[in-house]
């Protein structure tokens, strides 16, 4: 067994753990004013709480498949879902329950300034935008920087920031609709609601935060110093861009929001085309860290297949074993990201975390093995080390055709046969990496 070592992170994510919760605090006694006290001050308090009910029941059932959609895209080391539920909660809960009382705040300012009006434009083209992405920003910047190990880079980033953004929206979905309920109890404003917030534009804070994902992770994945700081503050800007263009619209002209609806889905579908090929380059990224695994003996040419495999969590479901199996392709990921991430820092004469976790990785590997060969109760192909003294292996047909009978020194060939001339020994198979084995 693999000796336990001391967590170099453990500091900064006990520190991100309490910043968490504090944050958390907030946003729920934020929630719970918006949603429990204010509706008590209401002429029918009752009726309040049927809407806020009817609304739950229109957004968070959506949610649910939803979430399935980031998760079937990241086919390559999936997040763990422990770090997808937090900042699926910091989203619904922390993120919304600060934005809302911002919003609410600047809101009332603004009209107390200039006019009913004149709060609205501020409070949904300026205030939102600002404090909204800015929230949903701090809950990927919290992955990124307290749980570093579990950032790798850009797929990672747009993961998390769908996560938090989807949370942010299920909870932001329930006020829409209760709102529609409250003003149109025959159900026409919510079926008009629910289509455009939960059927035609699902994904625009997903879309939004996204921006602030890719943003952090270029920072993870460049090695510019530079570049490491601007990237997620551009990637910030370009987030409240996007969502302050959509809330103008809807509120400068219907007309206009009607034409940007077919464009916004076009530009949502090549977001997704984008997001399918930063997965495929991800994967890409992991079998060219894994491959000298082979040539090490840490891993069988089979398990290189499997584990860069973009099923590869459902082949070893079914025929490696089970759970061992799925850890097994999991942590030669996270081996392969590791290593990646080692490479880039090296290069960049930087230090990272990543380098300290490539041999617990690798004994970790061995364990998994014994594991899923207990769980198929058969041994399992063991990889063997590639050494300089190892040949390659000929086709039996083509050393057929080859083969000449020996001829003894002095003696003449056989009638028939022309003199051969001797072929020098073949040299040693000492070439690295051996022939065709290329980095894809």
């Amino acid at each position: 067994m693999a000796l336990p070592r001391p967590d170099p992170e453990r500091t900064r994510r006990i520190v991100g753990a309490v910043i968490y919760v504090l944050m958390m605090l907030g946003g729920a006694a934020a929630l719970v004013l918006f949603f429990l006290v204010m509706p008590l001050e209401s002429p029918d308090p009752e009726a309040q709480y049927e809407s806020m009910g009817i609304g739950a029941l229109c957004a968070i059932p959506p949610l649910a498949i939803y979430l399935w959609i980031p998760r079937l895209i990241d086919r390559f080391d999936p997040e763990p879902w422990w770090a997808l539920a937090l900042v699926l909660g910091w989203g619904a809960i922390a993120a919304c329950g600060v934005a809302a009382t911002v919003n609410t705040g600047v809101e009332l300012a603004a009209t107390e300034i200039g006019g009913k009006e004149f709060g609205q434009i501020a409070g949904v083209c300026f205030s939102a935008p600002i404090v909204e992405e800015g929230m949903k920003g701090l809950g990927v910047f919290g992955v990124f920087y307290f749980l570093r190990r579990e950032f790798d880079g850009v797929v990672d980033g747009v993961i998390y920031a769908t996560f938090v953004a989807l949370g942010f929206a299920a909870t932001e979905n329930i006020i829409y609709y209760s709102n529609a309920v409250q003003h149109d109890p025959q159900g026409n404003a919510l079926a008009m609601t629910f289509v455009l917030r939960g059927v035609l534009a699902p994904w625009g804070h997903p879309l939004y935060t996204s921006m602030t994902g890719i943003g952090f992770g270029i920072s993870r994945e460049t090695n510019r110093t530079w570049l490491k700081w601007m990237a997620p503050f551009f990637g910030y800007c370009a987030a409240m861009f996007l969502h302050a263009t959509w809330n103008t619209a809807s509120i400068i002209s219907g007309y206009l929001f009607i034409v940007m609806l077919p464009l916004w889905l076009l530009f949502v579908t090549a977001f997704i085309g984008i997001l399918i090929w930063l997965v495929v380059r991800k994967g890409r990224i992991i079998r060219m860290h894994l491959q000298d695994e082979v040539l090490l003996g840490t891993m069988t040419h089979e398990e290189l297949a499997l584990v860069t495999s973009p099923w590869g969590g459902m082949r070893a479901s079914f025929s490696w074993g089970g759970a061992p199996g799925r850890k097994f392709v999991r942590t030669a990921a996270r081996l392969g990201l590791s290593k990646w991430h080692a490479g880039r820092a090296m290069k960049g004469r930087k230090k990272t975390v990543s380098a300290d976790w490539i041999v617990p990785l690798r004994q970790e590997l061995w364990e998994l093995r014994l594991a899923v060969s207990q769980a198929l109760r058969r041994p399992v192909p063991m990889p063997q080390a590639w050494t300089p003294q190892q040949q390659p292996q000929q086709p039996r047909q083509a050393q057929a055709t080859q083969y000449q009978p020996p001829v003894q020194q002095g003696q003449a060939p056989p009638q028939g046969q022309p003199q051969q001339p001797q072929q020098p020994a073949a040299p040693p198979y000492n070439q690295y990496p051996p022939p065709g084995w290329g980095r894809r």
